[in-house]
């Protein structure tokens, strides 16, 4: 019995994998982007995103310079100065005390004014800093620090006249002591203050002064981009010009253009304010600072009688007399340096008339010191504290000259920095109105263009 052949059918095939809707967006995306409209909506789109991130990051950069030169001329170097004020009292202070000290039973009221103004100066200074410390910063230390050795050597001055008016020679041993309080813990700390606030203000000049590299980079892609658009039309349609990416490009060149040339100006005004202002005013109140210790050493060689000496190469010197010898060069040297760097009368003049009272100082103090060393007591301290003719004159020429030249490059400073800052003022807002017009006029360029497929 034979059996029917068996049928040899394939089994039936499975129905294809469904593709998700990702999968099938992309693929629409990619047909769209076969096709000539399709094209020119993702051209307008990257020139969209390429224009406004130019005005993004050109707001971004732009605003944080100006920001930082806002920074430099009302905060940073206002403070730095304020820093340098708090020493200058300071040591002014210490130089009025021994002044008075020498005078005795016969100090008048000005030396004794002097003194007292010093101190309330200082102490606002410290308020001032104390306002501005970042809490927990070693600014806010050191000021702690003052603020508690103030009182401490306002007393030991008190002592100090107290006995001096009393005839006790133990008021010079107090007025010592008020004036190594003052050189070894008050002075480096008003000193320590003085350069973390330089430090502060050469950071914001730090951030002033760079150039924003990535928004010009990316106007110059903005700019190459619409090139590329327009040219592109060109050579599709034979049509020279289209209103929207001309306007597009007008208003990103303008953009571009407006932070070079805004940032150049802020750039330069910031360099001046640096060269001829910043750089002048620390030899000032470095000079300044040595008369004032000048001075004081002067006034307590006086005081201790020889008491303190110091020995150097095997030699011993009154070491009032041979830390008077080491801050008058540096008087010399830092007037030196201040004349060179003043770049108009009003800078020089004051500088030379400083290193004329200083040679006359020098000269005068030579004669006191030989009175001194042979026995002359009462000649010495006429030719110090004397109504005329006394090394007192030559020390308030110096520190009035140096005044004027600080307040003189103060000035240059505040308007150059203030010139630098203006040049950038309303550039974040304007670049960033740009920016938009840009992108709005690229859209609009190659919407124009879709409309033709219509």
């Amino acid at each position: 019995m034979t059996h029917p052949p068996q049928s040899s059918a394939p089994p039936p095939a499975a129905p294809p994998a469904r593709r998700s809707a990702f999968a099938e967006g992309a693929e629409r995306v990619r047909a769209a982007a076969m096709t000539e409209p399709g094209r020119l909506r993702i051209i307008g789109a990257v020139l969209a995103v390429v224009v406004v991130a130019f005005g993004a990051v050109t707001v971004w950069q732009a605003g944080a310079r100006s920001a930082a030169a806002d920074d430099v001329l009302r905060r940073s170097q206002p403070l730095s100065s304020g820093a340098a004020g708090i020493y200058r009292s300071l040591a002014d202070a210490n130089t009025a005390a021994s002044s008075g000290f020498l005078a005795g039973g016969q100090e008048n009221a000005g030396s004794r004014d002097r003194y007292e103004k010093d101190i309330r100066t200082a102490a606002a200074g410290l308020v001032t800093a104390a306002a501005n410390a970042e809490p927990g910063s070693a600014s806010e230390a050191t000021i702690s620090r003052l603020n508690r050795l103030l009182p401490e050597y306002k007393g030991l001055i008190e002592r100090a006249r107290t006995y001096n008016r009393q005839g006790y020679p133990v008021g010079g041993a107090y007025l010592r002591y008020a004036n190594e309080k003052m050189q070894k813990d008050m002075l480096p700390a008003a000193e320590a203050l003085y350069t973390t606030e330089n430090r502060r203000l050469d950071a914001d000049y730090g951030d002033a002064r760079p150039y924003p590299w990535a928004a010009i980079a990316l106007g110059v892609l903005a700019l190459a981009a619409l090139g590329l658009a327009q040219h592109r039309m060109y050579r599709r349609t034979n049509r020279v010009l289209n209103h929207g990416l001309v306007a597009a490009s007008a208003a990103t060149a303008a953009a571009l253009l407006w932070l070079v040339v805004g940032h150049a100006l802020a750039r330069s005004g910031l360099d001046g304010s640096y060269d001829h202002g910043i750089r002048s005013l620390n030899v000032l109140h470095d000079a300044r600072i040595a008369s004032l210790k000048a001075r004081g050493n002067e006034n307590l060689s006086l005081v201790s009688r020889g008491a303190e000496t110091v020995t150097v190469d095997g030699t011993a010197y009154d070491a009032y007399y041979y830390d008077f010898d080491k801050d008058m060069t540096v008087l010399g040297t830092r007037l030196s340096q201040a004349a060179g760097l003043a770049d108009d009368r009003g800078g020089t003049t004051p500088v030379k008339a400083a290193e004329g009272n200083m040679a006359v100082w020098k000269q005068r103090h030579a004669s006191a010191r030989t009175e001194d060393e042979n026995g002359n007591y009462q000649q010495a301290l006429d030719e110090v504290i004397g109504p005329e003719g006394a090394t007192g004159e030559c020390f308030d020429g110096v520190d009035r000259n140096l005044a004027l030249a600080i307040d003189h490059e103060q000035d240059e400073f505040r308007q150059a920095a203030r010139d630098g800052r203006d040049a950038m003022t309303g550039l974040p807002v304007g670049v960033a109105v740009l920016a938009v017009l840009g992108a709005a006029g690229a859209v609009a360029g190659i919407g124009r263009r879709l409309s033709e497929y219509r």
